[in-house]
Order: C-alpha cells, then sequence, then structure tokens
C-alpha cells in the first residue's frame, strides 16, 4: 500500500483501468440493490419503514470507512512525506462529508416514524454529528492555510485526533442508553440477525456504496495528479 501511494505513475497506470470498471460494477450493484430495495417484502414490526434501512445503514458505514480511510492516508503523509498519501486524504474528505451527512438526513428521516422524532441526543446520533463535524473543521482547515505543506500536516493531525471517535460510534450502543439496537448483520445464527433476505440486499447495497467512493475517489485523486502536474508544467514554462 505504501508503494502504491508512493509512486504517481503507478497509482495512475492502476487507476485508469480501475476506475472505470469500479463504476461500471458500482452501476451493477446499485440497480440490483434498488430493484430488491423496493421489492422486498414488509417488516412485520416496522412495515414499509424497513426500505429506508437499505440507504440509511450502508451510508452509516461508509461514514465511518471513509474516515478510517482518511486516517490512513494522513497517517501516511506525516511518516514518509509523500504528496500522493495526502492527495488521497484531502480528496477523500468531501466524500466522507457527503456519507456522512447523508446517513444523518436518512437516519433522521428513519427515526420519525420508528421512534417518533427525528432527532434524539443519544450516543450513536450524536456520535456522528461529531464525526460529520470532524469532516468540516478538516476541510476548512486546509482551506484556511496557504502554505501546502503546513496544510497537509496539520490536516493530518486533525484526522488521526478525529479517528478515536470510530470505536465512539460503535460501541456507543452498548456504553450508553440509546435508540439504536446493537448490530444484527452478524447475528442470525444465534436467531437476532436480519433475516436473509434483508441481509442479502443490505449487503448488495453496502458493496454498491463501497464502490461508489471507491470509483469517485480514483477519480478525484487521478484528477489532483492532473493539476499538479499542469501546474507544475506552467511554472517550468514561466520559468524558461
Amino acid at each position: 500500500m505504501v508503494s502504491f501511494l508512493t509512486n504517481p505513475r503507478s497509482f495512475m497506470a492502476f487507476s485508469r483501468i480501475a476506475a472505470p470498471v469500479l463504476g461500471v460494477a458500482t452501476a451493477c450493484a446499485f440497480a440490483l440493490g434498488l430493484y430488491r430495495t423496493f421489492t422486498v417484502p414488509e417488516d412485520a414490526l416496522h412495515g414499509d419503514t424497513v426500505r429506508m434501512m437499505f440507504i440509511h445503514v450502508p451510508a452509516a458505514w461508509l461514514a465511518m470507512f471513509t474516515y478510517a480511510c482518511l486516517g490512513v492516508a494522513s497517517l501516511l503523509n506525516l511518516v514518509f512525506k509523500q504528496a500522493l498519501a495526502d492527495l488521497a486524504a484531502r480528496t477523500c474528505a468531501p466524500l466522507g462529508a457527503a456519507f456522512t451527512a447523508l446517513a444523518l438526513v436518512t437516519g433522521a428521516l428513519w427515526g420519525r416514524p420508528t421512534w417518533g422524532t427525528y432527532w434524539a441526543w443519544d450516543g450513536r446520533m450524536t456520535s456522528v454529528l461529531v464525526l460529520f463535524l470532524l469532516w468540516l473543521a478538516y476541510i476548512a482547515l486546509r482551506a484556511a492555510i496557504d502554505d501546502e505543506a503546513r496544510a497537509a500536516r496539520a490536516g493530518a493531525i486533525l484526522a488521526l485526533v478525529g479517528v478515536i471517535n470510530l470505536p465512539i460510534i460503535h460501541f456507543s450502543v452498548y456504553w450508553w442508553n440509546s435508540l439504536h439496537q446493537g448490530s444484527s448483520t452478524l447475528g442470525a445464527d444465534k436467531g437476532d440477525g436480519l433475516p436473509p433476505v434483508y441481509g442479502a440486499t443490505l449487503g448488495i447495497m453496502g458493496l454498491a456504496y463501497l464502490g461508489l467512493f471507491g470509483a469517485l475517489w480514483l477519480t478525484r485523486i487521478r484528477t489532483e495528479v492532473r493539476l499538479r502536474r499542469l501546474r507544475a508544467a506552467a511554472l517550468r514554462a514561466a520559468e524558461d
């Protein structure tokens, strides 16, 4: 992974093929996932509102996963001082913020018919809101510092400090009273997991969200690499 993030030429060669392939696979996964979302049977307890699960839960997964990616890229940038790792971190931030915002909005819309309220200050909701604020703080910090090296270092430190929020999000339902239930996707063998028809649909949508993030992230990094090359070429031309 370190080699992949330190060699722009290797990255560009890989992503030139990977991004469109991933995009096509993602479109197929979304088509199948959305079809299943609107055709699965109603839940005995929650009725049609169960369909919101297939939109909200993958968004919540991606909110955490994208921040983990930000943390890894930031760590690699701090340790190895590689510009490509910093580009990966910077281009990840708007995507992660979007997934986190989607998780918050869909969670509120799902919460109203399920719990009778759009928002409750329980541990899971509050910690995800903190995650969204961390994304905004990272983006704002990077934009506020003109010196690119200083901005990269400051952003990386903030990102790594924010990683502590990820286990808080995951364990919040066990540490504090919460409207959210614990994980039910892996407990089918114990009788408390999702029915297979729901679990399969949720898995497909999770892969679709993951593929969407991957395709967009690769494309954004490729765009930033090209822009840096153009700026460098313009500076050389100006010097000549």
